[in-house]
């Protein structure tokens, strides 16, 4: 498990209630079912209008997997391609087909077996390149479709609490021949604004920036697979392989680390 989602979202919630607390609030008092079927139906209902069945179908597997710990694999990738390098060196290109159906390759991603067959092949590097990139480019975009998800329902849901307080004051003005029921009734309208802030900012949002983070990792793995391949297509040198591999990944993380009011990766060569 993710310790960094759980603890993440214990401390920020957690952070809230004390807060209130601390000035004089009770815990109860931020309790309202009404509120919460108004905010989470109406953000659910939203969302599944904005996507297709088949796209909504997939959210439990990618709840399941921001709390999943993943590491990248970047040092074993480059780890196996210099292997790879130094097998094609010594044996020939051909002698690498008997790693296409080892057990070694299936821990990597499945474009790696791809890659490695056209390479073997003796297909035509460009071929290679397009091919892969286009895969590549395509599973990239999908996994961004996916992180958008949580990014609409983190939209939707702040929009739900203020119905949900509007529908709220309604009934509270409603009610003005009973002065002594007005103030109860306004702060219990207000909650579902409450509920839709923490959950677009404590849940859907960040949920969306990981996956988002996620797909980045995977996107330069993806890369780094691809730039190996075409590296023992070339017939390079394992130990220039492996320095060019261990060169792209440190440009890679530059280039998908963000600049100002992101979320940074962690994922470095070697920090394990």
């Amino acid at each position: 498990m993710d310790i960094a989602t759980v603890v993440g979202i214990v401390v920020a919630v957690g952070a809230i209630i004390y807060g209130f607390t601390l000035g004089g609030g009770t815990v109860t008092s931020l309790i309202d079912v009404p509120s919460a079927i108004i905010v989470l139906g109406g953000t659910i209902g939203a969302t599944i209008i904005t996507y297709s069945m088949d796209n909504i179908k997939k959210v439990p597997r990618l709840l399941a997997r921001a709390f999943k710990n993943e590491k990248d694999n970047y040092l074993e990738i480059i780890k196996y391609f210099t292997y790879l390098a130094q097998k094609a060196r010594s044996e020939g290109l051909l002698s690498l087909e008997s790693e296409i159906e080892s057990e070694e390759i299936k821990k990597f991603d499945p474009i790696l077996k791809e890659c490695l067959e056209l390479v073997v092949d003796g297909s035509d590097m460009e071929l290679i390149k397009t091919t892969m990139e286009n895969k590549i480019y395509v599973e990239d975009m999908e996994a961004k479709k996916e992180a958008g998800i949580f990014e609409s329902a983190g939209g939707y849901a702040p929009t739900m609490g203020l119905i949900g307080t509007v529908m709220g004051l309604v009934q509270a003005l409603g009610n003005l021949t009973e002065p002594d029921k007005l103030g109860p009734a306004v702060a219990v309208a207000f909650i579902t604004t409450l509920y839709g802030a923490i959950l677009a900012n404590v849940f859907f949002l960040p949920i969306a920036q990981k996956l988002k983070n996620r797909a980045k990792v995977k996107t330069t793995e993806r890369e780094l697979i691809l730039e190996g391949s075409l590296s023992l297509q070339a017939g390079e040198n394992p130990r220039i392989l492996e320095r060019k591999l261990m060169t792209f990944v440190a440009q890679a993380q530059l280039k998908n680390t963000p600049q100002k009011g992101g979320v940074e990766l962690n994922e470095e060569v070697g920090g394990r």
